[in-house]
Order: C-alpha cells, then structure tokens, then sequence
C-alpha cells in the first residue's frame, strides 16, 4: 500500500461516519448558514478591497451579521452530528460498518445535492436580496419610518431642513467600521425601548456620545474656508390689522479662515483653539464654568457668579464644537411667530389679509384635544373669523384664506406632536438668543475670570447691526436688495 493509499484509507475511516451522522437536519441548517454567509460574503468582498467599508450598514452586514451566522453554522454542524451520535448509540442503531464513501452511497449523495443546492440558492437569493436590503437599510425610509411614532417629529423637521437631501446616516453615523458599530449596538438599546413602549417622550437631547462632528459636519462644512461675512434679514410682521412688516439687517461676521478678521468661526474654532465647558443641566442650557485654551499656551477660566469650584468634579466637562451651537442643524422646530413670519415674508400667508398674523398665531398656540382635532379645528376657525369679523374679505378672499389655513395647518403638523409630547419650544435652538439663551449661555457678561476678564457680550463681536426692525432699511436701497427682500403681497 502506498502512502497516499494509506492515507485515503485513514481519511475514509474518519469521513465516512461523518457523512452518515451529518444527515440531519439540525446539521444540514448549519451547512445552510455557513454556505449562505460564504456567497454573501463573496457578494460584498468588492467593498472590502480598501480595507474599510464607508457604508454603515454594509460594514454590519459584513463585519457582524455574516461572521456571527459563519461561526453559528459551524457549531450547529458538530452539535448535530453529536445529538445523532449520542440518540442511536442509546438506541443500539449506531452501524459497525458505514456505506462507502461513493456515489452509490444515498446518504453522500443527499448530502453533496443539498449542499449545492443550497448554495446555488443562496447565490440566487444574494445576488438579488444583498444590495437592495443594504441601500433599504441606508435610506431615509428605514431611519425616519420603521419606527413611525417615535421618530414621527425628527423625521418632520428633517424634511423641512436644509439638510433634507443629506441620508440620515452620513451625519448619524459617518464613514468607518468603529462607529456604526457602537451606533448599531446603541440601537439594540432603543429597539428594546420601543417594543416594550418604554422609551422617553420627547425623545431627550442632546444625543449623548454623538459622533465628533469634525468627523461628520466637516466632511462637507469646513469653518476654516468660511471667512465671508454674511447678510442677513429678519422679516417681522406686527399684529395689526395691516400686518406691518420691519426687518432687520445683521452683517454677520461668520470669521474663520485666513480672514483678518476672527468673527465667530474664528474665535471658537481657530488654529490651536480648545474650549471646554461643564454644564449643569442635561440640555447644556446651564453652563457655569467654559475654559479657553486660545492655542498659543495660554489657558483661561471663567465661571459665574454663583459657581462653587468643588462643584466642577459632579459636573460633566465636554470640548465644544460645531454642535454646541449648531445644535438643531436638520431637526429645526419653529415657534409660531417665526414660522408665521416666514410663511408671510414668502406670500405663502398672504400679509394683506387684515389681522393674520395675529390670528395664525393665537390659533397655533392655542391647546387642542389632539393633533387630528387642532389641524381640523385651525382651518375652521380661520375661516370663521373672517366671516363673522371681515365678512367682505370673506366673500371675496376665499381663496387666499383657504391657502393661508392650509400653511397654518402644515405649520402645526411639523412642529407639534402631542403623542411624543413635543410642543412648541419643546427643543432649544442654541443659534442666536432671542428665542432661546443659545449665545448668552456663555457670552452673557457675567462669566468672569480670577483677572476680571469676562467672556463679551459685545454684539458687534458676532454682528454689525445695519438696521434695527425698520420698515424700509436704507441698506438694502443702497445695495440693491429692497425688491428682492419684499414679500410677496397676495
């Protein structure tokens, strides 16, 4: 007998009760799953050629799912043959002598049938299911609609932002392994809350262990290259009969880049600038203690009035970025009198309906059963008030007060959601300070140093102040914007 007879002879000895146990069907859906994980890993190896993956859900599908089933499989495959061992040794039905390994042999024959038909299924099956379930998984579908009652007011607001067009997952998650997989663990947490309904309501933010946003925001926003100061106008519309329009006009000094001047990017996002914070509130509205590092060595504390040094240890303490003040950049909520504002400064609520300014707000802000009974009632009462108080604008306006109620309606339906508890001003935006302290919560002229410096409250530092609620700004004449920033009168 030669060597290698030998060695078939010993390999048949061992494969062939191999084959003969492994008829069974806890085995046979191990073999599955190895197989299928093998073709879909086949699939999505292309992906895999550069080391990493940048979509999330492909790295979870390829760096989670697929070994998890591969290693299953091949437990399941031993535990099967083991239990099938074990039952007929019991029984007295276990063989001495074991078909040939040939296929005159049904059992071998079975097997190697399933096996490929096994795989040639899963190679159907993943090359239709792989990429279509991926792109499903990263859409704005998936993330904004599969839980539709918890994520019904994030996904409104987002489709009211300027970030509408931008996946949910690029700034959720961001590109690499490392983070869609804390994120994906993360959610297994939510997933519990929400089938067992104990989730919180509003959902809280800010959104703990978010991804840096030098890591997401940045990849398209870089405040570095936004030096350009900025003009801005602020359309207001009074509550009298003529709905008197003033704006304001701000030159904002956006700063940043190799700019002259710091402006806001500059001083809080310049070369080598650190700045630290602890807050005593979970929202970061209470913010008693901000370090400044300003790059150059030299590091400065302010705090307020009341803050107690030993209280700094009990507090969290977070280096501030792009979040901090951006801090609602897709999911915005309005307040009624800004959104009745820009709905009217666009013509979308006419401003030449006497008193609508007035009304659209009151009917926003005012209580209602539900959701369904407030866009019911809103439409209704509108149109009641101008047939009873303004009967010929009634008659001839009918037209503009059904379109002025239908804007008022959508305004409610993106902004209040009483099943999550979401009312208005239910999430502070920390842009400005007139709706929410945003700025003040730092630049409020009374955090100090142990020198007596204090963080400015100096509106020029952020803006220059060109017009102050003016009903014809002489600004804009002379730079040739009063057309373009008059609303449109209906």
């Amino acid at each position: 007998m030669t060597l290698i007879e030998a060695i078939w002879e010993r390999l048949r000895h061992w494969f062939e009760p191999v084959v003969y146990l492994s008829n069974n069907v806890l085995s046979m859906l191990g073999v599955l799953m190895v197989t299928a994980a093998v073709v879909l890993w086949i699939f999505l190896l292309p992906t895999l050629m550069h080391g990493e993956t940048g979509n999330p859900y492909t790295g979870i599908l390829t760096f989670l799912l697929l070994p998890a089933a591969f290693f299953c499989g091949l437990v399941i495959i031993p535990a099967g043959i083991w239990i099938r061992f074990r039952r007929e040794r019991r029984r007295g039905s276990y063989p001495h002598d074991f078909p040939p390994l040939d296929f005159k042999n049904i059992k071998l024959r079975r097997l190697v049938l399933f096996v490929c038909a096994a795989t040639l299924a899963n190679i159907v099956i993943a090359s239709q299911l792989s990429y279509s379930a991926v792109s499903y998984m990263d859409s704005v579908t998936f993330c904004g609609q599969t839980c539709h009652t918890v994520m019904e007011p994030e996904f409104a607001a987002y489709q009211n932002s300027p970030h509408s067009r931008v996946e949910c997952v690029k700034c959720h998650i961001g590109p690499g392994a490392n983070w869609f997989v804390k994120s994906k663990l993360s959610g297994l947490g939510q997933v519990v809350a929400v089938t067992f309904n104990t989730y919180d309501r509003p959902i809280p933010t800010p959104v703990e262990n978010l991804r840096p946003a030098r890591e997401t925001c940045e990849a398209c926003h870089w405040p570095q290259k936004f030096g350009a100061d900025r003009l801005e106008v602020i359309n207001k519309f009074a509550d009298d009969e003529t709905n008197t329009l003033t704006k304001t006009v701000l030159l904002m000094h956006i700063g940043g880049g190799r700019t002259s001047r710091l402006g806001i990017h500059g001083v809080h996002l310049g070369p080598g600038v650190v700045i630290r914070y602890a807050h005593s509130d979970h929202k970061r509205q209470t913010i008693p203690w901000v370090e400044y590092d300003d790059g150059k060595g030299k590091k400065t504390a302010y705090t307020s009035a009341d803050f107690k040094p030993e209280s700094l240890s009990g507090m969290p303490v977070r280096v501030m970025d792009c979040m901090d003040c951006h801090n609602r950049p897709t999911h915005a909520y309005e307040l009624p009198e800004r959104a009745v504002d820009a709905a009217m400064a666009a013509g979308t609520i006419s401003p030449s309906l006497p008193f609508v300014k007035k009304q659209a707000v009151e009917l926003l802000r005012k209580s209602y059963p539900s959701k369904e009974e407030a866009l019911r009632q809103i439409p209704a009462a509108l149109g009641e008030y101008y047939r009873s108080s303004h009967p010929s604008v009634f008659a001839a306006r009918q037209g503009d007060i059904a379109r002025a109620a239908g804007v008022m309606a959508a305004i409610y339906g993106r902004n209040v959601f009483p099943t999550m508890r979401v009312a208005w001003g239910a999430y502070p935006n920390n842009i400005g300070h007139t709706d929410f302290p945003g700025c003040y919560r730092c630049h409020d002229d009374a955090h100090a140093s142990a020198a007596g410096a204090k963080i400015s409250q100096d509106c020029n530092a952020c803006h220059s102040l060109l017009a102050m609620e003016e009903p014809a700004p002489k600004i804009l004449s002379d730079l040739g914007l009063a057309a373009a920033a008059a609303p449109a009168a209906k």
